[in-house]
């Protein structure tokens, strides 16, 4: 089995391995485009298989924005 750690809310679950992330993405109904998928403390592409025994991570990507040059001129 193929322990996955779902974040947002946090919860986790066990899928039988081995298995590809796309696929484990895609049952678990997860955009490829708005994750990080970590196995076993690696970051690990869309074409890798997971191996059966793994723990994975699925952290949401977060990103922020640079202030406006307007906005850092004005907080100087």
């Amino acid at each position: 089995m193929i322990t996955v750690v779902l974040r947002h809310p946090t919860r986790e679950i066990e899928v039988p391995g081995p298995m590809s992330v796309t696929k484990l993405l895609n049952r678990l109904d997860v955009q490829r485009e708005g994750v990080l998928v970590i196995a076993d403390a690696t970051l690990v592409p869309g074409d890798s298989i997971i191996d059966d025994g793994a723990r994975v991570e699925i952290r949401p990507v977060i990103s922020g924005g640079a202030t406006a040059p307007a906005e850092a001129d004005r907080t100087r």
